[in-house]
């Protein structure tokens, strides 16, 4: 057994105790006393649950399109920074490529890891692209496609993807849409050209399968909202039953349109990487989908200066959420408990007996001192390379 001593992420705001994780890669018991604060006010340990990361592409030098080995070299890299739980994400390639990708990470999953060698756990893949708007493509690549119901039965037949970005409008949206969701896929609504009604349309085929819907890095690839045109974030702000993910980077997105977006959405908020290959590596000249990025001052952009992702991390992006006034465990739930309740996993992303051992310590200043994936200790990012990356600011 392993026990872990400090301030303790709880739904209601931080309370000093003790955790304990069981050999059998849950959580024991919990001990929680004391009133809860929302900022501890001395140097104990920070104790959070592991974080979810339902949008990411790359880290560590890999990516999801290079196959397995990529995979691998990000799951590693995001789980030195308290990332638990990851969907390895795709780009808009050409199709033949998407689905090799999307067999690479099925591999990975059905051969994972060794005790020597923990990686984080992957629930499955997030299909960004290449079912969306050829002209809100964002850094995506120009190889969208109609979402034609062949594609959609090949995606389903790997039996691998878990979130899949879908723009309404396209050609066969509202049937992948129904199709997806009757399987048990996340459709999130993204790089779109989609007004308020159509993205409406949308929403009820999906709920009416019993399906769950969201939206992919919200304010990125989408319309704005006005008052007489309240298109996509618009949309999203009127359901309440909509999950909503957000790169709070510095770059994506400013402080108070991420505050908006919280009283907006409040528990349907949570945050994502969106990371690249480049995170956690030297600034300079990356790629993303086989097109030319370049890292400056924590920013990754495509040569006529689009954001092409992220260099972010989770524990980054922590800290960028209190930075702006989130209390710590908010945040923490944000980063854990929101993304696994949008993606249906209810054992995990929060801090109670019986739970899946995933654990995040972190010191005063929120950097990651120690991660336990499934009760297995892993190494720790601390504030080596990468553990900066994305403070908001820049």
């Amino acid at each position: 057994m392993i026990t872990l001593e400090g301030w303790i992420a709880q739904p209601d705001g931080m309370r000093r105790g003790r955790v304990d994780l069981g050999d059998d890669g849950t959580i024991m018991a919990v001990r929680a006393d004391g009133p809860a604060v929302a900022v501890p006010g001395d140097d104990a340990a920070r104790i959070l649950p592991g974080f979810v990361d339902a949008h990411v592409h790359g880290g560590g030098g890999g990516d999801t399109m290079d196959g397995p080995a990529g995979v691998r070299a990000l799951a590693r890299h995001h789980l030195r920074h308290g990332t638990t739980t990851l969907l390895p994400t795709t780009i808009t390639n050409p199709w033949t490529e998407v689905m090799r990708a999307l067999r690479g990470v099925a591999e990975v999953r059905a051969h994972p890891d060794d005790a020597a060698d923990p990686l984080p756990d992957l629930p499955g893949a997030h299909l960004e692209g290449p079912f969306i708007n050829p002209g809100r493509l964002g850094a995506q690549p120009p190889n969208a496609v109609p979402a034609a119901p062949e594609r959609v039965a090949e995606v389903l037949a790997t039996e691998v993807v878990r979130v899949v970005t879908l723009a309404p409008e396209v050609d066969g949206a509202i049937h992948a849409a129904r199709t997806f969701a009757a399987a048990g896929v996340r459709i999130s609504v993204g790089h779109t050209r989609a007004n308020a009604g159509q993205v409406a349309d949308l929403l009820r085929a999906v709920r009416g399968v019993g399906g769950t819907a969201g939206f992919t890095h919200l304010y990125n690839a989408m319309g704005g909202l006005e008052g007489r045109a309240p298109d996509v974030v618009g949309a999203c702000f009127a359901d309440p039953g909509a999950w909503a993910e957000v790169i709070l980077d510095g770059h994506h997105v400013h402080p108070t349109s991420f505050l908006a977006a919280r009283a907006a959405k409040g528990p349907r908020l949570f945050l994502v990487t969106d990371a690249i290959r480049a995170c956690g590596m030297p600034e300079g000249t990356t790629e993303l989908g086989g097109q030319q990025v370049r890292v400056l001052e924590g920013a990754a952009r495509l040569q006529d200066g689009t954001l092409a992702g992220s260099v972010l991390t989770l524990d980054a992006a922590v800290r960028n959420a209190t930075a702006a006034g989130v209390p710590l465990a908010e945040a923490a739930a944000m980063a854990a408990t929101g993304p696994a309740g949008y993606l249906g996993l209810a054992d995990r992303g929060v801090l109670r007996q019986g739970a899946r051992a995933d654990v995040v310590e972190m010191d005063p200043d929120l950097y990651v001192t120690r991660v336990f994936t499934a009760g297995r200790p892993v190494p720790a990012a601390g504030h080596g390379l990468g553990g900066a990356a994305g403070r908001a600011g820049g």
